[in-house]
């Protein structure tokens, strides 16, 4: 549309698309509320009051607020496609998000943000690009790829690509390392997006000051206080198991309040299904006192402008036409949404559309060293060891120092003291490499649990109280080609076959909620006590996020970022 017709249609000389009638308008910009009637044009807001118009739509008095938008996600942590992940997340009010396709490019490299960018074609969401910083996240773990900044700086000028995504190695960043600091310098002005947890003092300064504008990672008030005053946007973070909320809205107030967005990070699909998306975490930031406007303005203009969309994230003149329709304000009920001026959703329902490439499939990617199954044996070598200690609710993990459980010179699972073996198998180029330790906090009395999705380099992990299951779960992954598993008395007791890269469902987002909640239940009823085990579990691979993880190479001492014995 020409800025000649732009005008007309917006002084009232030309028709709008769609006049939104009876409108309580929930104003982002000027923070408050106002009724009026909104014309629609050619996928914009063409301007407030009476207009003639081709279509309209009476809103009856409910609100009007612009699109909700995550600003940082992970869509294959969802185990869904883009379409399903559309279908399951628009119903909820969201229009745009900001996603970090790290998962999958650890597996495929850039085939597989090319995947994500195809299949996220023509939907009734728009999914951004932030490419991602590390692949693989460090040097102590074995990955399907390798994306060095000449990899990166091509892909930038790709469509719906808006910057470099959290930069995991904050100790490359504090060394200056040479190829690190050029995945920094190729943004040339775009977003770079941070993962700094626990960073502090002059060391965070240095990071921010490299380049890097906002976290993710804060788990307490004092963190997220010490980190806003040092000028970074601060992520607020609610996902399945991060659950980071109610701490970070404490310091929020009305003159700091736009530093400040929502994310949902790592989001499964039952809770997508049963409490929402980004509309979830907007009426969890109101039940913590929180003003609604404010709380909206995080979910919608905040993000927009930090990631500099200067047409998106308000109900304004020349913005997009992307809302939110509530039937309450505060309970954030959405019961329309409208994407480029045209309804896409009505209670709670999805209208149908064609995606990009429904359903197309990517290359196998679960290629283990059977010999290396053989070799999950501990000899015991002292009297005390490391083990992981799991922090219900959290990606961080506790450095536990504890003594083995010793059976004819092995160290062996421990249930009564709730120990168990944890080991990850490298599964991209079959490369035989093992890594082995103990894990406290799973409560498995019986049996084990593994699963291909293991942050970042998604090799597959297992849980379990003895040997033959463990390798028996890794085998029904396998046979999968990706997913999860539980295994008890030598039985296969459920899966959850993820055939994409090892970490999404073809399926609808009820299909794959169903079944991650069967296998859920089952993992309960072997004495698991965690909320989501396969959340919990996939972050206990993670070496950039403290204190003890483990890899295929071994045990990880974040805090020191090198690799550590078991037995001390």
């Amino acid at each position: 549309m020409s800025i000649e017709e732009t005008i007309a249609v917006a002084r009232g000389h030309q028709p709008a698309d769609l006049l939104i009638r009876n409108a309580r308008v929930v104003d982002v910009l000027s923070a408050d509320i106002f009724e009026s009637d909104v014309a629609v044009h050619a996928g914009r807001v063409a301007g407030f009051g009476s207009y003639e118009y081709r279509q309209e739509l009476d809103l009856e008095g409910r609100y009007l607020c612009p699109g909700f938008i995550d600003g940082h996600l992970h869509v294959e942590s969802t185990m869904l496609i883009p379409p399903e992940f559309a279908r399951a997340v628009v119903p909820h009010g969201t229009t745009a998000v900001m996603a970090d396709p790290h998962e999958i490019a650890n597996v495929l490299g850039i085939e597989g943000i090319n995947y994500m960018l195809r299949s996220s074609e023509n939907l009734p969401l728009t999914i951004y690009i932030m490419l991602p910083s590390c692949v693989p996240a460090t040097g102590m773990e074995t990955s399907g790829a390798e994306l060095t900044s000449g990899d990166l700086a091509l892909m930038l000028p790709r469509d719906r690509v808006l910057g470099i995504a959290e930069m995991m190695n904050f100790p490359g960043v504090l060394a200056a390392d040479r190829e690190v600091l050029n995945k920094i310098r190729i943004a040339d002005g775009r977003r770079v997006d941070g993962h700094a947890p626990g960073l502090t003092g002059k060391d965070l300064g240095a990071y921010i000051a490299a380049g890097i504008h906002s976290d993710h990672e804060c788990t307490t008030a004092a963190e997220a206080r010490e980190k806003l005053r040092a000028g970074m946007f601060i992520m607020v973070r609610q996902g399945s198991t991060e659950k980071n909320l109610k701490e970070l809205v404490s310091i929020v107030t009305p003159e700091n309040s736009r530093q400040f967005m929502l994310v949902s990070d790592d989001r499964n699909p039952g809770d997508l299904l049963k409490q929402g998306h980004v509309d979830y975490l907007v009426r969890l930031a109101i039940g913590e006192g929180l003003p609604p406007v404010t709380a909206i303005q995080m979910a919608t203009v905040n993000t927009a402008a930090y990631f500099r969309l200067p047409d998106t994230g308000a109900v304004a003149p020349g913005f997009k036409a992307d809302f939110a329709v509530l039937d309450d304000l505060e309970k954030v009920m959405v019961s329309r949404v409208i994407q480029g001026g045209k309804v896409v959703a009505a209670d709670g329902r999805v209208l149908p559309f064609v995606s990009g490439e429904p359903g197309r499939m990517v290359r196998s990617t679960v290629n283990i060293d059977y010999k290396s199954l053989e070799r999950l044996d501990i000899q015991a070598a002292g009297e005390k060891m490391m083990v992981i200690g799991i922090v219900p609710d959290q990606i961080v993990t506790e450095k536990l120092v504890l003594a083995p459980r010793v059976v004819d010179g092995l160290a062996v699972a421990d249930t009564d003291r709730d120990l168990l073996k944890i080991a990850v198998v490298e599964r991209h180029m079959a490369s035989g490499n093992i890594g082995l330790g103990f894990v406290r906090g799973m409560g498995l009395r019986d049996g084990a649990i593994a699963t291909s999705v293991a942050h970042d380099s998604h090799n597959i992990l297992v849980v379990g109280t003895g040997d033959a299951d463990m390798r028996r779960a890794v085998l029904a992954v396998e046979k999968e080609n990706g997913g999860a598993a539980v295994v008890a008395g030598g039985e296969v007791l459920a899966t959850l076959p993820l055939p994409v890269a090892g970490l999404m469902s073809i399926h609808p987002a009820a299909e794959v909620a169903a079944a991650a909640e069967q296998l859920t239940g089952v993992v309960r009823g072997l004495g698991c006590r965690l909320e989501h085990p396969l959340i919990a579990l996939s972050f206990l691979a993670l070496p950039v996020v403290p204190a003890l993880k483990i890899t295929d190479k071994g045990l990880v001492d974040v805090e020191s970022f090198q690799l550590v014995e078991l037995f001390q």
